[in-house]
């Protein structure tokens, strides 16, 4: 597995409009035959704020080579700056953790 963690500030879009576009950027991940079971991904927000979090995982490599292969995904990526000006993705390494996966 691979993991990536997304942040940004949400500036450019209200918070009804952009968690519509989240949904919808999800529902197409659980959607697509070829990416079903192979992508985890969760928005989360930061309480009474606009910072946004996305945890993201693919199976493998091919998975996300799939991921980028699909219309939606650069139209989203595109949306998310839009909304959240500078966006950092960061790579992430497991180190450790419980048995029990939420």
């Amino acid at each position: 597995m691979k993991y990536f963690m997304i942040k940004y500030t949400r500036q450019n879009a209200t918070e009804a409009d952009w968690h519509k576009d989240i949904a919808a950027f999800i529902a197409n991940l659980d959607n697509d035959p070829v990416l079903h079971g192979k992508i985890s991904y969760r928005c989360m927000k930061r309480r009474d704020g606009a910072d946004y979090f996305h945890l993201a995982a693919t199976l493998d490599d091919a998975a996300g080579k799939a991921l980028q292969e699909r219309a939606f995904f650069p139209r989203y990526t595109a949306r998310t700056k839009e909304v959240g000006g500078t966006v950092d993705v960061f790579p992430l390494d497991i180190i450790a953790e419980t048995k029990f996966r939420a």
